[in-house]
């Protein structure tokens, strides 16, 4: 499947694209860890596959 197949069915089915459908998924599951472990911000930002814990802040507001 193409980039643009892809973009056009997530966005008719889910109304959201590819990569902020990604990002949702990132940051609740980030959500998840901070309220359940005992990891550091840092920590739960790698594991959700953010390389950078001051670009993880960017898009997460605690």
């Amino acid at each position: 499947m193409s980039r643009s197949q892809l973009f056009r069915k997530m966005q008719a089915v889910s109304n959201t694209s590819p990569s902020d459908f990604i990002r949702s998924y990132r940051l609740n599951k980030a959500k998840t860890l901070l309220e359940n472990t005992n990891l550091t911000v840092s920590e739960v930002a790698w594991q959700v596959g953010y390389k950078d814990g001051a670009h993880f802040s960017k898009f997460y507001h605690f």
